[in-house]
């Protein structure tokens, strides 16, 4: 029976957990709380839960990975190149859901001569948006089309009827990264000019997306787009753009609170603070001050627009106490995220993934091609957001060990050999992207 070496039990980790327990693989969850690696195992007899913290214990992760056949990491992505360097070490073949770095980069050559796969950005985005768009690009071009237009975006959002709070929005990941995402730069191009957009105009870039059977969303851009012209064989194309989705409002709400500077990292004392007292002190507001009014004159917005309204329904001018002893401003809002972006017992969340195209054949007509995924969580189940990450890397996975992948060194998903048949088996599961097809 071979082995797998899960590290991290966290959010998305139970279906891939049981995807590869389902197919007879020995499976060892390592997570830093053993109660939720055994909670993902339950009583299978296939299953291991181990206490493990790489920050802590990095000189036992040689013990974990050494008698493996595969580790999946689900670690945050900081630890994937100490985990990369062990499997290369014992020849164990490595998958991740994360974004390859540029060091994991560096290891190309080694996990060739080690014979082993590095395959990175195995999830839903990244992950099945470069499967899905490659797909379509490399159809395209077998028929002698050009791509001039490309735009991806994709959102991991409450679904329509679980969409209940002023944010629009709920947690389904980190509430860290997801505000750490908002510090970010863009960098795009747009009708053969490259845009480069700082972070802190990032949620000022926003434009309305439509979604077919979902109605207007608010789409902004994310990290470097440019990059992918190379990666998908692009060279040439005018507009490259691969953004993020949000409910509409976010994009004034979050750049507001950039404004405000509590996405910043810089840690302070907290204890004994509350919210109202926090943000008089970070603003230097006078104890005795309208709070609500002086951040709305601050921001030069009216008192009861709805940017302001959301804040205090958050409970940013409350004087509930903060939890923490210590902290940055981008820890006190992730506080509020944790108490207040909860789903409630069977709330669905959703995937909604959208590509467009325009493609110039041979002929010199033009197509214009949506591609769309729009997945459901399963009430008191997984998460949709769970599935579409974990999935893609648990198939992935299993074509490793079944000997049905042959590609060396390190990968991310963007060859026939590897998002044919995830796809394909995706589709099995009920996540698949639906086609729209206009010519000109």
């Amino acid at each position: 029976m071979q082995h797998v070496l899960v590290l991290g039990a966290g959010l998305v980790a139970r279906p891939y957990v049981q995807y590869m327990l389902d197919h007879d693989y020995q499976v060892t969850v390592a997570s830093r709380t053993v109660s939720k690696a055994m909670n993902l195992i339950g009583d299978h007899p296939n299953g291991e839960a181990r206490a493990f913290d790489i920050s802590r214990q990095s000189k036992d992760l040689k013990e974990l990975v050494k008698p493996v056949d595969l580790v999946v990491s689900l670690l945050p992505y900081t630890f994937h190149v100490q985990v990369a360097r062990e499997c290369l070490r014992y020849k164990v073949n490595m998958v991740t859901t994360s974004y390859v770095s540029d060091e994991m980069r560096t290891l190309d050559s080694q996990a060739k001569r080690a014979g082993i796969i590095i395959l990175n950005e195995c999830g839903v985005d990244p992950g099945q948006d470069h499967m899905s768009a490659m797909k379509i690009i490399h159809q395209a071009q077998a028929e002698g089309g050009k791509i001039l237009e490309f735009t991806s975006f994709t959102g991991g959002l409450p679904a329509p009827e679980a969409n209940t709070n002023p944010f629009g929005y709920k947690l389904s990941w980190s509430p860290r990264g997801v505000l750490l995402a908002g510090r970010n730069s863009a960098l795009f191009q747009k009708d053969g000019q490259h845009i480069q957009i700082p972070s802190e105009e990032l949620f000022n870039s926003c434009h309305v997306e439509y979604v077919p059977e979902l109605g207007d969303f608010e789409g902004y851009p994310n990290r470097d787009s440019l990059q992918y012209i190379d990666i998908y064989g692009l060279q040439g194309i005018q507009t490259m753009l691969r953004g993020t989705l949000r409910y509409p409002g976010w994009c004034k709400t979050m750049y507001n609170i950039g404004q405000l500077g509590l996405l910043e990292l810089e840690e302070e004392t907290l204890y004994d603070m509350t919210y109202a007292r926090f943000l008089r002190k970070y603003l230097g507001l006078p104890a005795s001050s309208d709070l609500k009014a002086e951040v709305a004159e601050r921001l030069g917005l009216p008192e009861d627009d709805e940017v302001i309204e959301r804040y205090e329904w958050l409970g940013l001018f409350s004087n509930q106490y903060i939890p923490l002893d210590q902290g940055a401003p981008i820890d006190v809002l992730v506080s509020l995220f944790q108490e207040k972006l909860q789903y409630a017992p069977r709330e669905r969340d959703m995937i909604v993934m959208q590509h467009q195209f325009t493609i110039e054949h041979t002929d010199h007509s033009r197509e214009h091609i949506r591609s769309t995924l729009i997945d459901y969580g399963i009430p008191n189940g997984d998460s949709s957001m769970s599935r579409t990450v974990a999935l893609p890397a648990a198939i992935a996975s299993h074509l490793i060990l079944t000997g049905n992948l042959e590609l060396k060194g390190v990968q991310i998903p963007i060859l026939p050999e590897l998002y044919e048949p995830i796809l394909s088996e995706l589709e099995t599961l009920d996540i698949r992207f639906r086609e729209e097809f206009t010519k000109t």
